[in-house]
């Protein structure tokens, strides 16, 4: 992990979380996370709209079965019917469920579009899967970083145990970001509710995804929902935007931090590699 203390203190509201700017999963919840974004919002009024669907289906189904048991009982009923066709019934229980899936599937095919659509976008960061954590990289600002998840006995007050991370993932408010996804070995999913992100990294391939960041500086929690190995439960996601001012103040500690980082690490591959060469 790396220590925060070289750093000027102007960035501690950055790394503050707080329960009132943060989507994050409550306990006992029983609701999708606040939507932030056009594309979690158009995914959670589809989700509304569907549970409508089939609450209405379900208490359709219900109520017929209950009639039939009543209508058709052996009591009431000595003689069996011996009717087996019934043009009007096959018709309607025909045409019906075309017509439900003909009006769920204008809203789903505007969701798909608005998700697959290249859409013009800000900036752009590559995200790497690896076990157990997570790489993100700027391409644009030449600067990546690992993130890893805070352990338990490190944990401070203002935390939140299995979610919060040392180097979270800091983009400006209002603006749209093109994710890159990628992974170093077992496949891994890059999911962050709130803002209905949800995609496979997987090694050797890039996926590629778009979201929506709104305005405010808000905190996003996240965790791989991919069963990848032992430390599975312990890579969490964590997104925060700032406002741009403040975005550009830890744009520009960032490069001296992660590329001081970046020199030692290379330093120690290639004593490595001189080690190895006398040997």
């Amino acid at each position: 992990m790396f220590n925060f203390k070289f750093y000027s203190p102007h960035l501690l509201l950055i790394f503050l979380p707080s329960a009132l700017f943060a989507s994050e999963p409550k306990p006992w919840q029983m609701d999708l996370q606040p939507p932030s974004g056009i594309i979690a919002e158009t995914a959670t009024d589809l989700h509304n709209f569907l549970l409508i669907v089939i609450t209405l289906i379900s208490l359709f189904v219900l109520g017929l079965l209950i009639y039939v048991c009543w209508r058709y009982r052996e009591n009431s009923n000595k003689i069996a019917s011996k009717t087996s066709h019934n043009t009007l019934i096959e018709i309607l229980w025909t045409v019906i469920p075309v017509l439900i899936l003909v009006v769920i599937a204008i809203p789903s095919f505007k969701l798909l579009y608005l998700q697959e659509a290249d859409k013009e976008y800000d900036m752009v960061v590559k995200v790497t899967g690896a076990q157990w954590y997570w790489n993100y990289e700027y391409p644009d600002e030449k600067i990546n970083f690992d993130s890893y998840m805070i352990e338990e006995d490190k944990i401070t007050k203002t935390q939140k145990r299995l979610l919060d991370v040392d180097n979270p993932l800091i983009v400006p408010e209002g603006i749209k970001i093109k994710f890159l996804i990628t992974g170093n070995d077992v496949m891994h999913s890059f999911f962050i509710p709130s803002l209905a992100v949800q995609v496979y990294s997987i090694a050797g391939r890039v996926n590629e995804v778009w979201t929506e960041i709104p305005n405010g500086p808000k905190t996003y929690y996240g965790q791989c929902n991919q069963i990848c190995g032992v430390n599975h439960a312990y890579m969490p996601i964590v997104l925060k935007s700032v406002s741009k001012e403040d975005y550009k103040k830890w744009l520009k500690e960032a490069k001296t931090k992660f590329a001081s980082a970046n020199n030692n690490l290379k330093i120690v591959m290639n004593n490595e590699k001189k080690f190895k060469e006398i040997n």
